[in-house]
């Protein structure tokens, strides 16, 4: 674990986590979901790339059909088929990472709020909060449905921020995304996580800039105890 000291006393009163790749592996989940669909088809050509490519947002399933257009195999009952089989596998392979459960409780009973600021639809959130049974720990979830921004936009976070009525230098923001997570709480004044653990951003090459980095969910205690 590596930090810097902060420059003022100030307490602390809430946590806001990312979702995909902090607090469960959301590429290993689609590693295996685009496995299944080219399984199902019978091809060797790459799925995943196709959803890392900035076409479309990363969770559309657009991004199956021009596999299949590319591949000369589109029909419609084709796409809705493999687009189930996606979906479906996505969230059956959606697992907390180990000491993730352990580590929200501990910071319930630390008296912090829980927050949740995601890029994906409240649909998908709540689905994969519902599948790691975490829900309960969450005392609120900011989807791209709250505000129609997605980060690195500030908006998220400061809709997070209204929700908590608190000031940003008594929130911690933990995330796995230099350019997504780190840099816009930085820049909005929230303590910033670098969960270098989750760090699956294969197309990012920002430098992360943040005030702790964690190896491990469990870390997170340690850094929120010596604030």
């Amino acid at each position: 674990m590596q930090g810097t000291e902060r420059d003022r006393d100030q307490e602390i009163k809430a946590v806001i986590f990312d979702l995909d790749n902090t607090l469960f592996d959301f590429v290993e989940a689609k590693f295996k979901a685009c496995d299944a669909v080219t399984d199902h088809l019978n091809l060797d050509e790459d799925l995943l790339e196709y959803f890392f490519r900035g076409k479309y947002d990363i969770e559309d399933t657009e991004n199956i059909r021009d596999y299949l257009k590319d591949n000369d195999i589109y029909d419609e009952a084709t796409y809705r088929e493999c687009s189930r089989i996606y979906e479906t596998t996505k969230l059956d392979n959606v697992e907390t990472y180990d000491g993730i459960e352990r580590t929200l409780e501990a910071i319930g009973e630390m008296g912090l709020k829980k927050v949740v600021v995601t890029d994906a639809s409240k649909k998908n959130a709540e689905a994969r909060l519902n599948k790691l049974k975490i829900s309960h720990h969450i005392d609120h979830l900011i989807t791209q449905d709250s505000t129609g921004k997605k980060k690195p936009h500030h908006g998220p976070f400061l809709h997070a921020i209204e929700k908590l009525c608190l000031q940003p230098h008594e929130i911690v923001m933990v995330g796995d995304s230099p350019e997504r997570d780190l840099k816009p709480s930085k820049e909005i004044g929230f303590y910033t996580v670098y969960a270098e653990y989750g760090d699956r951003n294969l197309y990012q090459t920002t430098e992360p800039v943040y005030d702790s980095k964690i190896g491990s969910p469990e870390e997170l205690l340690a850094v929120l105890e010596s604030i």
